[in-house]
Parts: structure tokens; sequence; C-alpha cells
């Protein structure tokens, strides 16, 4: 893994923990990066990064709203 160093303002009010979440949310946000990649560049569980996602205004399944209704058919069908 590389190491990246970063300076940002005093002002600013960002920990190393929080400013890996927010790098890693958007790398898994854009595609850049699967879910375990992102959860380990944040240093959190796959499970936790994936409870922590919504708080940064990320959807964890990032579907269509025709394939979320094909999926909810196809759910209905099997259970039928």
């Amino acid at each position: 893994m590389k190491t990246l160093t970063l300076e940002v303002p005093d002002s600013l009010t960002l920990d190393p923990k929080e400013a890996a979440m927010l790098l890693a949310t958007r790398l898994y946000e854009r595609g850049d990066l699967s879910l375990g990649q992102a959860a380990e560049l944040a240093g959190y569980s796959k499970r936790t990064f994936m409870e922590l996602l919504g708080n940064y205004g990320v959807a964890l399944f990032d579907l269509t709203e025709e394939e979320l209704l094909k999926d909810v058919e196809n759910a209905a069908r099997r259970n039928s």
C-alpha cells in the first residue's frame, strides 16, 4: 500500500481517521475501490464500513430504479 501525506490547515478539525474515512467513502462511491479495499483504507471491518456509509451519504447498493423493481419482481416470484 502507498503512503499519502497531506498538509491541511490548522483551522480544519479533521483527524487522520476521519480523513481516511472520507477518502475511502469517496473512492468507493466512484467505483475506484471495492467495499473491502475501502474498508481496509478506512481502518474498519467490512461490516462496520458498510454501517458507516450512510453517515457519509453513500449508498451501499447503487441500483437504478429499473434494477430495483426487477429485483423486487424476482423476489416476489420466488416467494409465490
